[in-house]
């Protein structure tokens, strides 16, 4: 049985690359996420394959934001492939107009809280009041959750700090900037191993480049989840 606590992000330019990477994988991998990246290049299409015909787990990854009525609409519509996790912008109204979208549906609403991209001088290049990342991730991942998400995305480096909070009691923490040992960082900023990021507390993990731009990424895949505890 694959160990689905590993989701493998599909970040190619289209649905028949996902696809034939899909294939490469075969049963080495149950779960994948599908980004924003691949949207005009049939990423819909793809989750709806990878979901129905190939009985796949599948993350998609847009990051929702907008008012609360385009939001819930819009998370209605995609609820309708009962697609696992959909991701939005950890800010309560998107948040609470997300859920509500959603309502009856199996799919799963993920915060995000702040992408593992950025660190503080990003923060203050956008405005984002004093603090520090770790502590503005705890406030945000609270928050989201009072509001009533399913679970949040975070980095690895802060998934211990959430954990402890009473408001993810039953939720669900989703780690990307996930590397393995001796990887590359790429464009991440605040990264853990495998085995940090769930042994911090993470429900999952995601994993992109390491897979995919692997010469042979099933063995890739492998060897991440045999780092994983």
């Amino acid at each position: 049985m694959p160990d689905d606590r590993l989701i493998v992000a599909l970040d190619v330019p289209d649905a028949l690359s996902g696809l034939r990477l899909a294939d490469a994988l075969g049963d080495s991998v149950s779960f994948y996420k599908v980004g924003l990246g691949m949207l005009t290049g049939g990423g819909l299409a793809l989750a709806r394959e990878l979901k129905d015909e190939r009985g796949k787990r599948v993350f998609l990854d847009m990051k929702l934001f907008d008012i609360g009525a385009t939001v819930e609409a819009a998370v209605r519509g995609l609820a309708r492939f009962d697609l696992d996790f959909l991701t939005v912008h950890g800010d309560p109204h998107v948040v609470r107009a997300a859920v509500q979208g959603a309502a009856g549906s199996v799919t799963k609403i993920l915060a995000v809280t702040i992408l593992t991209s950025l660190d503080r001088s990003d923060l203050d290049d956008a405005l984002i009041r004093d603090g520090d990342v770790a502590s503005l991730v705890e406030e945000r991942a609270a928050r989201a959750l009072s509001a009533g998400a399913h679970g949040v995305i975070a980095s690895p480096q802060e998934a211990a700090r959430i954990r402890a909070l009473p408001e993810a009691t039953g939720k669900f923490i989703v780690t990307p900037g996930v590397r393995p040992a001796g990887a590359a960082l790429g464009d991440q900023k605040r990264v853990e191993t495998p085995a940090a990021a769930l042994r911090a507390g993470a429900d999952h993990i995601v994993v992109g480049r390491p897979v995919w731009q692997a010469a042979d990424p099933r063995s890739a895949a492998q060897a991440i989840l045999a780092e994983m505890p």
